[in-house]
């Protein structure tokens, strides 16, 4: 695509997208001039869409190491994350997000070899990455709004049961408003597949007045009748709205840096599902 007198290339931002994050990119007050930043961000999300090495990175996006830092800096500033909270605000505030059902799920990504071996201690343990029958791996635990854009995910490794991180997902939601009032936070309906069938979860929901579509387990289906108990209702039309969770992660997975893990940090991983997730939402 041809934007004013340079080429865009497809995963790099558009003139509209970079309007909405610039403001967030704001160069530091002190220090060397910034390269120009939007040259680093397509720099960056190239890493992301190709999953080549950083000591690959063209030379129309200037200095690998300098877009390394940059991606490495803006990872532990927490910069990625108050981008991915500031668009979909702007587009929960003309009513573009759909709150009547966020789907839940998760899937395993494999690590490849050189994601292994990062140095133990400090903050650096615990880099999401487990053995599972798969080999190594690290799992992404996603929430959904209706046409299938992130609301919320964390990271564990990925022999971690998905019941586990149910709860502190659905805590994740949360889109601050434009203007006063509290952030919104609460779906009218969540879809899950049968992992995530429990007493516990069922009663959260409950308590929060948020309708769930999850079937139940087979050994849960044939304990009821033991215990003179009734089966769970399922709304088998609101379940198959499940679909949108597979086309996401088909999306997300479109990233060959986030459909392989590559990175030693957890933390950089996530800054990858974070910019990945950013993408779905940006124009």
């Amino acid at each position: 695509m041809v934007v004013g007198w340079f080429v865009v290339r497809r995963h790099e931002l558009t003139d509209e997208s970079w309007v909405l994050i610039e403001p967030l990119l704001a160069p530091p007050r002190m220090g060397r001039p910034v390269r120009d930043r939007r040259q680093v961000v397509n720099g960056i999300l190239w890493t992301l869409s190709t999953g080549a090495a950083w000591r690959d990175l063209p030379e129309r996006y200037g200095p690998w190491k300098t877009v390394y830092e940059r991606f490495r800096r803006w990872s532990a500033d927490g910069t990625w994350d108050r981008l991915l909270a500031h668009v979909p605000q702007r587009s929960d505030a003309v009513g573009a997000v759909d709150w009547t059902v966020v789907c839940v799920d998760s899937t395993a990504v494999r690590a490849h070899q050189h994601a292994a071996g990062a140095r133990k201690g400090g903050s650096g343990t615990g880099e999401a990455i487990g053995r599972s029958r798969g080999g190594l791996t690290t799992k992404i635990h996603l929430a959904r709004d209706g046409q299938g854009r992130p609301l919320a995910f964390t990271l564990t490794a990925g022999n971690v049961n998905d019941r586990a991180q149910f709860e502190p997902v659905m805590a994740r939601i949360r889109i601050s408003r434009c203007g006063p009032g509290r952030p919104r936070t609460r779906p009218a309906l969540v879809v899950a597949d049968k992992g995530y069938s429990s007493t516990k979860i069922r009663s959260s929901l409950r308590r929060r007045g948020i309708t769930a579509a999850i079937p139940e387990r087979i050994d849960q289906i044939n304990g009821r009748p033991r215990r003179g108990e009734s089966r769970c209702r399922l709304d088998r039309v609101a379940y198959r709205r499940r679909n949108v969770v597979e086309r996401c992660f088909n999306r997300l997975k479109h990233n060959k840096a986030l459909a392989t893990g590559y990175d030693k940090r957890a933390r950089h991983y996530q800054a990858m599902v974070t910019l990945a997730c950013l993408r779905l939402w940006l124009p």
